[in-house]
């Protein structure tokens, strides 16, 4: 067994609760971790034997820009969905930050973190 691991992917989404928040585009950051069973791709090199993480970084900025979910628990679940939709994951930690949320407390960001 085995991780791929997507760090920092930022896309612009419309995510959130707060009306100003689902009228505009605003950055978000994804972490995911995909436990994969390498041991064919280890020995032939071949990436028909692993899980393309070009393919799943474009799906997921693909949910993140043209999908719209008011609760980052949702969108984090979403973005697992789509990861798992390859049936060599066969788990997934996902990451979600919102890069400027709409609080008063100064903090580099707000997530959620979810695994399936």
């Amino acid at each position: 067994m085995g991780w791929i691991v997507i760090a920092g992917l930022r896309e612009l989404g419309v995510h959130g609760v707060l009306p100003e928040e689902q009228t505009r585009p605003q950055p978000f950051e994804v972490d995911v971790e995909l436990t994969v069973d390498l041991a064919a791709a280890c020995e032939t090199d071949a990436i028909e034997d692993t899980v393309d993480y070009a393919a799943v970084s474009e799906a997921i900025s693909r949910v993140v820009r043209t999908e719209r979910y008011q609760l980052l628990e949702r969108l984090a679940t979403r973005i697992a969905e789509v990861c798992r939709n390859d049936e060599r994951v066969t788990g997934v930690v996902v990451t979600v930050r919102k890069l400027h949320p709409p609080v008063r407390a100064m903090v580099d960001h707000v997530a959620v973190r979810i695994e399936r």
